[in-house]
């Protein structure tokens, strides 16, 4: 015997005793000796359990585990069953053994122990052995594929998942104790599923038992005030935020909202009213941001039961958290962004990475502030029913805040140079949205800014557009009055408005909704009505795409909203020209000018305005035609026929 034998032996007098029982031919003498070392080979000795492990040989050990599930009458049989599963999930310890063919080939029989082990202390080691396993057999799982045996996924818990391990976990931790070891270990379970294969492939497999498994993480995450909270919040955002999560989503919505929805809402409370970490707040704003996607504006103040029943939570304190922490959450990741793209070293991975996180927890933060600018609109709509009065003031009083921050990273990117980026996009979609509802806002700084917001462009646009578009609502509003109008014109935003309405009069994605369209209209409506006061006139160049735009548009539509919105613009547009000028230019032709001479005819003879928006337009129309019919000989033809 070496040196190195002779100390274990001293150390562990029983061992070698225990190894000769365990090399025995009789399978009396190796059980014998595996119950002699549950009693004293440890955990952490992976060099004993080595040993023991290399003694007794899988093979007796899956012998052992079978005889253990047998349905024989055999009065040993939960003897057998239970020495085990404790062996197994003891010689697991040791990281080789566990990413062993041999340990892989008992998953199936160790699912099947367990949904007849219902309060048994033995689902702790069936868990720890699943864990084990999982998390070390990577190059095992991927052998055991190829060999054509046991189905399994490329990943280390595709035996388990294959194996029912998915329908056992639903069905296990819906009883498992809340907060207990094995509502841990369930969790690591499913950390591992969801690192190492597509949620899609689980939704194809297990549908019908993942949103169990959901529910049950949303209560831990409820109910919990420990370490373990904040593995349920992980586990919820890496289920709900993944591209593959629609048919899970589906799925959750046939669900009760009260078992889980709830519950989430509960958690997120929780842990934006406490001292937490920031991470873990930003974390709670990504799965806010998940359920108001999946259950509307709505879900931010439906009505909260605690525990207590004297102190139920009040509906919009939901509402008013994610709003404070979002307000917080962009005020310091813009001041991030502004310091990593104007001050920090460039063209380096570590400032590259760092922009693109901060630039996507702005794109949660700034979603979910927009979702309740939506929710206040819908307040307003239907008469105030989902918020009182004083909830209102503080809502706008924090919008304006945040809104008020959003416009300083705009105007210090403009001091920079800076017109290009998703983040300044949004920054001004985020404004289009509010000032939509809240014209007045910020309206010296929003004025200032007017000419730069209209310019910025996306990553992948070549000229700016979306800009525009969501500053639409906005401009159609301000153009009513003088100084709106005056405001656009010296920011030279008329050109980018006719540019925009070109776009999207150009595009049959945009024909179908015609909200922008509309919009786009309304805004050049109210800039050519005062063009004598603000002192503007469209050159011949912008008249003529103008007016080609607004003929390919009601060519391609039959609704008379949009022919008659057409035919006033191009009344007014009419005023500068003539059929003869129109017509020597080489970018313009009669069949347009025919077009558009067939629209005007169509508006005047209608008979189908009834509606006073309708009217005001067809009098602009008529008036025109009064004034300059003169100048365009052929449109009489067009009107009598």
């Amino acid at each position: 015997m070496s040196e190195k034998d002779s100390t274990e032996a001293q150390q562990n007098p029983n061992l070698e005793d225990c190894l000769k029982l365990l090399k025995g031919e009789r399978d009396e003498q190796r059980l014998a000796g595996l119950l002699l070392v549950t009693n004293f080979c440890k955990a952490q000795d992976h060099s004993s359990l080595r040993r023991v492990y290399d003694a007794v040989g899988p093979r007796f050990l899956y012998r052992l585990l079978r005889t253990g599930l047998g349905s024989s009458l055999n009065e040993n049989r939960d003897a057998y069953l239970s020495l085990s599963i404790t062996v197994l999930a003891a010689f697991c310890r040791v990281p080789d053994i566990a990413s062993s063919d041999d340990m892989l080939f008992n998953i199936p029989l160790v699912l099947e122990v367990i949904p007849t082990l219902s309060g048994s202390s033995l689902l702790q080691e069936c868990y720890e052995f699943l864990y084990l396993v999982s998390a070390a057999s990577e190059n095992g799982i991927t052998r055991f594929c190829e060999s054509g045996g046991i189905k399994v996924l490329a990943s280390q818990m595709t035996r388990f998942c294959e194996s029912g391990g998915i329908k056992v976990l639903a069905s296990q931790m819906t009883v498992l104790q809340d907060g207990s070891y094995l509502m841990e270990v369930s969790f690591k379970l499913l950390q591992l599923i969801l690192g190492r294969m597509s949620l899609d492939i689980i939704q194809s497999n297990d549908l019908s038992d993942f949103p169990v498994i959901v529910a049950a993480i949303a209560r831990q995450f409820a109910v919990l005030h420990n370490s373990l909270k904040f593995e349920a919040l992980h586990l919820l955002n890496v289920i709900l935020t993944s591209k593959d999560s629609s048919q899970l989503r589906e799925a959750l919505q046939l669900l009760p909202q009260e078992s889980w929805s709830h519950n989430i809402r509960t958690g997120i409370m929780a842990v934006l009213q406490n001292r937490v970490a920031p991470a873990e707040r930003l974390q709670a704003l990504i799965l806010a941001e998940s359920m108001v996607s999946m259950h509307g504006e709505d879900w931010l103040v439906s009505q909260v039961n605690t525990n207590d029943a004297r102190d139920p939570a009040s509906a919009d304190m939901c509402l008013l958290l994610v709003l404070e922490q979002s307000r917080v959450e962009i005020a310091v990741l813009l001041n991030e962004l502004a310091y990593l793209k104007y001050e920090a070293p460039q063209d380096t991975s570590a400032t590259s990475e760092a922009i693109f996180s901060k630039r996507h927890n702005v794109a949660v933060a700034y979603s979910l502030v927009e979702k309740i600018i939506k929710l206040i609109s819908n307040v307003e709509e239907n008469g105030g029913n989902l918020l009182d009065e004083g909830t209102l003031t503080k809502v706008i009083l924090q919008l304006n805040e945040t809104i008020a921050v959003v416009l300083e990273y705009l105007e210090d990117a403009k001091e920079h140079g800076q017109k290009k980026g998703d983040d300044l996009l949004a920054s001004v979609r985020i404004i289009g949205s509010y000032l939509a509802e809240a014209p007045l806002a910020c309206k010296e700084k929003v004025q200032d800014l007017l000419g730069y917001m209209l310019y910025i462009e996306g990553e992948d646009e070549q000229r700016p557009f979306y800009s525009v578009c969501f500053l639409l609502p906005l401009l159609s509003q301000i153009t009513m009055k003088i100084e709106g109008c005056k405001a656009l014109a010296s920011c030279k935003g008329i050109e980018a408005v006719l540019d925009c309405f070109n776009k999207l009069v150009g595009s049959n994605a945009f024909l179908e909704d015609n909200g922008c369209i509309f919009l786009a209209c309304d805004t050049i409506l109210n800039l050519l009505l005062k063009k004598d006061k603000v002192h503007t006139m469209l050159d011949e160049s912008a008249s003529v795409r103008l007016l080609k735009a607004l003929a390919y548009w009601t060519d391609n539509t039959d609704e008379m909203s949009s022919m008659m919105m057409a035919s006033s613009i191009c009344a007014l547009v009419f005023e500068y020209t003539s059929e003869e000028a129109l017509l020597n230019r080489p970018d313009f032709n009669y069949s347009t000018l025919r077009s558009l001479y067939v629209l005007i005819a169509r508006c005047l003879t209608s008979s189908e305005q009834d509606t006073k928006e309708d009217m005001d337009l067809l009098e602009i129309v008529s008036s025109g035609f009064s004034r300059w019919a003169h100048r365009y000989p052929r449109i009489q033809e067009a009107v009598k026929n």
